[in-house]
């Protein structure tokens, strides 16, 4: 399985798992990326940090470590 961080701009992914756990986890889940949800990557700094996804129709940044610990296919 990848990681959402590994996912190129442009491509839909459903999640599998979410690997943190507590702050983090909660953090993740409570912007709305839970188990089995579709995210569409819109965009990565040159960096690869933030990365922006879209996620329920809600446009959102995300760390480049908490989308390491998203797992999707």
């Amino acid at each position: 399985m990848q990681t959402l961080k590994d996912t190129p701009c442009g491509q839909t992914v459903t999640v599998k798992k979410i690997e943190n756990t507590g702050a983090i986890k909660r953090r993740i889940m409570d912007m709305g990326i839970t188990k089995g949800v579709d995210v569409f990557v819109r965009k990565v700094a040159p960096l690869g940090d933030p990365i922006e996804v879209t996620v329920r129709g809600y446009e959102l940044s995300l760390r480049k470590a908490d989308a390491e610990s998203i797992l999707v296919e």
